[in-house]
């Protein structure tokens, strides 16, 4: 309902949840996991032969049902609740397990707690799939049991000092309701192998509520929204615990694949963002991406030229990748596009879309999704930082703008690899004449977009 604790779409206070709500809560959506391993370990004796042993190792965290299919439960948990390391190492520890020791199996099993001895009634799990980076993995239970009654919402739109509620089981001893308030809506998390975007909440959390559903609530319906999972807590912080924003995470459940990082990090660009990017006022075109250098200019009918500039810029000045981006017909879309170039020192190749092959292909319309938003990140970070001293909120905002960008950049090194490898292969070659940089600057004739492979003729 909104009101002075509802200004944005997610309530400051629980006195915003519709009377109704409650109703839903009386079947518990949320169970306790434990997960059992037996590891092999490898040692010699005193008189120098091979030992070897075995030892358990045991931990509960919490997974929530979201869906029922077939006579079967899809339950959401974290990846660190699910899987064990393969073998223990110094990155990979597990309490009471030597470094060096081999997995032989686990078992996952749904239990009444950590005390639970009595195993006739525990529920058998199956791993369906998990992803390490977004600490999340999607388990089976061959049976139908409760599941989140709840819509699915948008950890983007979550602000600060909104309320949450954690359902899960700390340290596995009970199950508990858990409510903090949202204290950073943005973290991002890229410690060992977690790489993703989190929001900080001060809700009292422990390892046993490892996988719990979080809740916000809905300025509009009055109801629960699920908006994160919970994953970890900050080692020196007992009140510092992060989740994973729902954003990253919904298409996972559903189609058990990751998204592309451009998809996941907003909404699809569209003609105002385009008109940002032509913005005259618009500061230097160079942005990082990866470890190489991009660039973005402007060309006289309105399409931009994105560039990858090569390994040695700025002792040599030439790009090994444009991409012709073309203003779209439909004003509402950011562009369409053009024509594809590979460069080295001694100039350009051009193709058609339709040239290259489907990887290639892929390759270059993600690559120019991920350049489109890197330019708008870097332009609105120069921007901020112009008056960033101004204020502690304007300073604050363009800290934020210098993270997100710095992040996105180290998280494009792979594609930057892979388009400075296709521009190795489809790049000028053996009697080709390169075509002078100029070139991609010469606004093409209507319907004069060639059809195949175009390259200089030499004398």
């Amino acid at each position: 309902m909104p009101g002075p604790m509802c200004v944005g779409d997610y309530a400051d206070d629980l006195q915003a949840l519709a009377p109704r709500v409650r109703e839903y809560e009386r079947q518990p959506y949320s169970y306790c996991v434990r997960n059992t391993a037996t590891y092999e370990c490898l040692s010699y004796a005193p008189d120098g032969s091979l030992r070897r042993t075995r030892k358990r190792a045991v931990m509960h965290g919490t997974a929530f049902g979201y869906r029922q299919q077939n006579g079967e439960t899809l339950l959401a948990t974290n990846q660190h609740v699910a899987e064990w390391p393969a073998v223990t190492d110094e990155e990979h520890p597990v309490d009471g397990v030597p470094l060096g020791c081999k997995k032989l199996g686990d078992q996952l099993s749904i239990v009444e707690n950590e005390s639970d001895a009595y195993e006739r009634d525990n529920v058998g799990l199956q791993r369906v799939v998990a992803d390490a980076q977004l600490d999340v993995a999607v388990l089976k239970a061959h049976k139908l049991l409760n599941i989140l009654p709840w819509k699915i919402g948008r950890s983007a739109s979550l602000r600060d000092r909104n309320v949450v509620e954690v359902r899960g089981f700390p340290l596995g001893a009970f199950q508990a309701t858990s409510v903090g308030k949202v204290i950073s809506a943005f973290d991002h998390d890229n410690y060992k192998e977690w790489d993703h975007d989190d929001f900080v909440v001060d809700a009292l959390l422990s390892s046993g509520n490892s996988g719990s559903p979080v809740l916000a609530v809905s300025c509009r319906t009055g109801e629960f929204e699920l908006v994160g999972i919970y994953h970890a807590g900050y080692s020196e912080g007992s009140a510092l615990n992060v989740v994973v924003g729902i954003d990253q995470i919904r298409d996972f459940l559903t189609t058990f694949k990751r998204a592309s990082r451009a998809r996941a990090e907003g909404l699809p660009l569209d003609g105002r963002d385009r008109a940002r990017l032509g913005d005259p006022r618009a500061p230097d075109s160079y942005f990082p991406f990866g470890a190489l250098t991009a660039s973005v200019q402007r060309r006289s009918d309105g399409a931009f030229l994105f560039q990858l500039l090569s390994r040695d810029f700025p002792l040599r000045v030439h790009p090994i990748l444009v991409l012709e981006d073309l203003p779209s017909p439909d004003a509402k879309e950011f562009g369409d596009l053009g024509r594809v170039w590979f460069g080295s020192a001694g100039g350009l190749k051009s193709y058609a879309r339709a040239d290259l092959d489907a990887d290639a292909q892929s390759l270059v319309t993600h690559l120019l999704e991920q350049l489109r938003r890197d330019a708008l990140a870097a332009f609105a970070y120069r921007a901020a930082a112009r008056d960033g001293g101004q204020s502690r909120e304007r300073f604050d905002h363009m800290t934020r703008l210098e993270r997100a960008l710095r992040h996105s950049s180290a998280q494009h090194k792979d594609t930057a690899i892979a388009a400075g490898e296709l521009a190795d292969r489809l790049g000028p070659h053996g009697t080709d004449a390169p075509l002078p940089f100029a070139d991609v600057f010469v606004v093409p004739a209507p319907g004069a977009l060639p059809d195949k492979p175009v390259v200089g003729k030499k004398p």
